[in-house]
């Protein structure tokens, strides 16, 4: 879809990879709380920032805690949906 991997829980996209940065879909209310954490900043590949979905930069997931709670917040998002 982005050019990277990306992983669904019950047909929905949770997160992925695209190079060095995590993608993660944390939905539009969340997506602005999101954007405040360090190393996060607009998913925008087509020029436009996608509401929802925020690239993590490799300074943001370095531990295994920061990772595992991006991770979650994706998990979280997409779990909330109906399966497709």
């Amino acid at each position: 879809m982005f050019g990277g991997l990306s992983f669904l829980l019950r047909g929905n996209m949770c997160c992925g990879v695209v190079r060095d940065d995590l993608v993660v879909r944390v939905g539009p209310e969340e997506h602005d709380k999101a954007l405040a954490e360090a190393h996060a900043r607009p998913m925008d590949f087509t020029g436009r920032p996608l509401k929802g979905l925020v690239y993590v930069g490799p300074g943001g997931y370095g531990s295994d805690e920061a990772l595992a709670d991006w991770v979650a917040r994706g998990v979280r998002f997409a779990t909330s949906l109906p399966a497709k």
